[in-house]
């Protein structure tokens, strides 16, 4: 919500920002006072221990969404733009230049309960298209965008955990020329401003669902060659069955096929209906930045992970 003030005779319009629960529909409803497009980027549950609380990743994932398009309909809020995932679709199968009609949703029973949740919210914004508004006019307009893997300054969630130095990745495992999208913050800050733009009644566009949002393609490796050389280790050389490492319950099978797996993606439809270009960046700089800022390599714990161990345990039942 922006607070204007007058700086030299000119209005200047800053961000506030105000603190709210998407859970809490009156709470929502307050802050929402005065908007005339959501950029509905809230959810829960796609990595770590959070996974596994099921009640909670529905709350926020479906039941905030449904707060969300309520919200809009009775403020008449005539715009609203949902980042979604490409989880949505991906069920651990291969998938190929996948597209908005080729690829269907994971299904129901999906035991994944992010991705789950996230195609349940997607579907729901979608659906809310056109939907009257209590203030009357053309109704709701939305606009549905999936990110792929994130990148840029300050990325938290991937590097972090490829991190040589932890010996987290001593192995290989899945096939090495497994294939997936990733995006720089900044295009995916672009994607979202255009499909704001598209919304509006000057450009007169409808719905613009699951819009891919890169042209980059590569899988996880890609980063650890980059910390590799910077750090002086020499890269894996033995490559692990995925099964094996979902043995040593280092992740769930979903995260591993996540990285094990490829899945890639068109963004034709994103370029033709939002005029999306993306601009090139480098993955370079947000790995050194992240090695800069990384723990001193003395003070990182010195163990063997439980993969070291049953790694030992598969070659010793294959020699036999």
């Amino acid at each position: 919500i922006p607070t204007e003030y007058i700086f030299k005779g000119l209005v200047i319009f800053l961000p506030s920002f105000l603190q709210s629960d998407i859970r809490d529909y009156s709470s929502l409803y307050k802050v929402c006072e005065g908007v005339d497009c959501i950029f509905h980027t809230a959810s829960y549950g796609m990595s770590g221990p959070e996974q596994l609380r099921k009640e909670q990743v529905e709350s926020v994932n479906v039941e905030g969404t449904n707060n969300v398009i309520n919200v809009c309909k009775e403020r008449s809020i005539p715009r609203l733009v949902y980042t979604s995932t490409i989880n949505v679709v991906f069920a651990g199968k291969p998938i190929e230049e996948g597209d908005e009609v080729s690829v269907p949703y994971v299904p129901p029973d999906h035991i994944d309960h992010y991705s789950r949740t996230k195609a349940i919210a997607e579907q729901m914004v979608l659906s809310a298209n056109g939907c009257s508004l209590t203030g009357g006019g053309l109704g709701l307009q939305t606009c549905v965008l999936r990110p792929c893997g994130i990148y840029g300054p300050e990325e938290r969630r991937h590097l972090h955990r490829v991190n040589v130095e932890r010996r987290l990745f001593s192995f290989r495992f899945g096939d090495p020329r497994a294939r997936m999208n990733w995006v720089h913050v900044n295009n995916l800050v672009l994607a979202h401003t255009l499909a704001a733009e598209a919304l509006t009644l000057q450009r007169s566009c409808v719905a613009v669902s699951q819009g891919k949002l890169t042209t980059y393609i590569t899988s996880v490796c890609f980063m650890l060659p980059l910390q590799f050389e910077k750090l002086g280790y020499s890269r894996p050389l033995i490559n692990l069955p995925v099964s094996l490492v979902y043995l040593a319950g280092s992740s769930p099978l979903f995260l591993l096929n996540f990285i094990a797996v490829s899945h890639t993606f068109k963004i034709d439809k994103a370029r033709q209906e939002l005029g999306y270009c993306p601009k090139p960046y480098s993955l370079t700089d947000s790995v050194e930045q992240y090695l800069k800022s990384r723990q001193p390599r003395s003070s990182l714990p010195i163990r063997c992970n439980k993969i070291c161990f049953l790694m030992l345990v598969y070659i010793c039942l294959i020699s036999k």
